[in-house]
């Protein structure tokens, strides 16, 4: 069995692997040794990896590194099934590595996009030979509904809506809509002007806003909400065949 963490900005998720294949998975919105002694209660772990954007627990880590027979704390040193040309690869968030790989893993030889929507909005690109070229980042829809309000005197603070006008008839319609709107071009500009260097790119949509945008977008799209555990779990495979 294959433990599985990745510790984002405001959650952690959890998934249990048995080999290649997701048996189960959580989601915290705190996670410590107290959750961890309850998975290992439950599943016979004996290997399991940990990435985070939040920075190193050293108590997490000394725990898992007592329970699991090989145990991998991701950072720029551990070995990757792909060729990595990003020129500070220790500022290289870990999560948008572990997309970049699991869509890699997924579809092997293909040239790749990968977007994962979330709090900040990635855009990861990957040849067909297995080399990650870089990408971009972007404020996600939530975050850019807060600086809104946050930075201005007047403006209220909204949410997503499942109907978004093209063009707002109120002050919080307008807002929905050049937020969703904004990004949604954003996402069909990446991809339509990537397609002219690749034209048989295909692109893998992720994290936790993937599937409002899914249907929003003009072009072609794999969406896969647990595209990072995958990726995660394939690295941990690949040093442990080591």
């Amino acid at each position: 069995m294959n433990l599985i963490i990745e510790q984002g900005n405001t959650s952690s998720k959890v998934a249990v692997y048995n080999g290649r294949h997701m048996e189960a998975s959580f989601v915290y919105k705190k996670f410590d040794v107290d959750e961890l002694e309850s998975l290992f209660g439950k599943y016979d772990f004996k290997h399991g990896i940990l990435s985070t954007v939040i920075g190193k627990n050293e108590e997490l880590n000394d725990y898992l590194r007592g329970k699991l027979q090989r145990f991998i704390f991701l950072d720029e040193t551990i070995r990757l099934p792909i060729s990595v040309q990003y020129e500070t690869p220790e500022t290289l968030g870990k999560d948008r590595l572990a997309a970049a790989v699991g869509a890699n893993y997924l579809e092997p030889g293909k040239d790749l996009l990968v977007i994962d929507a979330g709090t900040a909005i990635t855009y990861e690109l990957i040849e067909a030979s297995g080399i990650y070229l870089g990408g971009n980042i972007s404020p996600g829809m939530t975050t850019r509904f807060k600086a809104l309000n946050f930075y201005t005197k007047k403006l209220p603070l909204v949410t997503e809506q499942e109907e978004i006008p093209l063009l707002g008839t109120n002050t919080e319609s307008a807002i929905q809509a050049g937020v969703v709107n904004g990004i949604v071009y954003e996402m069909d500009g990446y991809i339509e002007m990537l397609r002219i260097k690749y034209p048989n790119l295909l692109v893998f949509l992720t994290g936790g806003h993937s599937f409002y945008f899914e249907r929003r977008l003009k072009n072609s799209i794999f969406a896969d909400i647990n595209l990072v555990l995958t990726g995660l779990n394939r690295i941990l495979e690949y040093n442990v065949e080591d």
